[in-house]
Parts: structure tokens; C-alpha cells; sequence
């Protein structure tokens, strides 16, 4: 399962600093997974990653909360190794930027809270995409015809056997990481002339057979 973006294989060494490529973490641990799922600290990752890195202050603005609620959730970021302070420009605040840009779970529901942890996640995940969503029908009168004919909601129904839908997954995350891989999302650098955050999230759900199927 991935948080973040797909990937080949993930790498847990220390590569701080944008421009070095995706920097990959395996969480292991549910407490991990609990202390990422709240919806101002995915948020805060979010907007962190975008900007490159960015203060308390400016994140308090950008999510119009206090300087003190941002700053706690920071604090509790940087706790599970997601975010690192780091010298900014002046002896003012320091700014934070991401330890990692993408992330992946695996083996972690076999373990004693793993699957409640993962749940705990997905849900608060789900929730934020749905926010999203209202947010881009409220501004998506404004923007060209290619952004909105292939933005919103897709839905499909289609009968597929497990190894079907393991090829289809691993094709979808394929054409995504082709992209991923080469743009790190705080890799400021990288993104090219045009180029718009896009937020995806695939959520996939396999169907009990109805009654009339038996």
C-alpha cells in the first residue's frame, strides 16, 4: 500500500535535501501509521512538500490555524522522523522540510494494532480526498478544458480474477511512478514549466457477490 506514490523498492536511508531523487521510508510500525493519520499533519506534509520547506508560521497561515496548533503538529511529525527542522536563511525560524517523500506500508497489518492503525489511516485519507474534491468543483469553472475533462470522479464496475487485478494495479502504479520518480515532490527543480500539484487517490474496493450471483 502506498501513502505517497509507487516505487520499486523502498529505502530507508538518510538522504536529506531536495534534488537527490525520492527519498523512500517503509513504515513498519502502526504507531508510526496512527501519528501520520490526522488530517492537519497530512496537510502539513502536503503543503511542506510543495513549498520545498516552509516555517510554523507560514504553515499556520496556509492551513489558517495558530501558529501553536501548527507548530504542536510539527513537533509530533518530526517525533515519527517525517519532518526535520533545518538553518534557514537568517537567524529566524527554522524552517521544516520533509525527512522522506514517499512512503509505503507493508507488513504491518499482521502485527498486534497494525490493521486497526491502517484503517485509522485510510479513513482520515479518505476524508481529505473528499475535501479536495469540494474544493476543485468550487474553483473548477475556472480553469482549461484538459484540467477538467480529465479531473472529478471515475467510477467502473469490471469482473476481474485476483491475478487481473494484481496486473492492473501494477500497471496503473507503473505509468504513476514514471512520473513520481523523476519529480520528488519537494524537488522544486524538477516540475516543469505549467506543470500543477495533482492529488490522486485511487480507492479500490472489491465487492461481496450480491444475492442473485449466489
Amino acid at each position: 500500500m502506498s501513502l505517497e506514490s509507487p516505487r520499486p523498492a523502498p529505502n530507508n536511508g538518510p538522504n536529506p535535501g531536495a534534488g537527490a531523487g525520492q527519498r523512500r521510508r517503509l513504515l513498519e510500525d502502526p504507531r508510526s501509521i496512527r501519528a501520520l493519520a490526522h488530517p492537519i499533519r497530512l496537510e502539513l506534509q502536503s503543503i511542506i512538500g510543495r513549498a520545498g520547506r516552509i516555517t510554523a508560521a507560514d504553515a499556520a497561515r496556509e492551513l489558517n490555524i495558530s501558529h501553536a496548533l501548527a507548530s504542536h503538529h510539527l513537533r509530533q511529525l518530526a517525533k515519527y522522523g517525517f519532518v526535520q527542522q533545518v538553518d534557514g536563511a537568517d537567524n529566524r525560524e527554522r524552517p521544516w522540510q520533509l525527512v522522506h517523500t514517499s512512503h509505503d506500508i507493508q507488513g504491518v497489518e499482521d502485527q498486534p494494532g497494525g490493521a486497526e492503525a491502517v484503517a485509522v489511516f485510510e479513513q482520515v485519507a479518505a476524508e481529505r480526498a473528499l475535501e479536495d474534491l469540494d474544493r476543485w468543483q468550487e474553483r473548477r469553472a475556472s480553469w482549461s478544458p484538459g484540467w477538467r475533462k480529465h479531473s472529478g470522479i471515475g467510477r467502473s464496475t469490471v469482473y476481474l480474477t485476483e491475478d487481473e487485478f494484481t496486473e492492473l494495479m501494477e500497471a496503473f502504479g507503473g505509468l504513476l511512478a514514471h512520473y513520481v520518480e523523476q519529480r520528488p515532490i519537494d524537488d522544486l527543480a524538477s516540475r516543469p514549466p505549467g506543470s500543477k500539484a495533482v492529488k490522486m487517490t485511487l480507492i479500490v474496493t472489491p465487492q461481496e457477490p450480491t444475492a442473485a450471483e449466489g
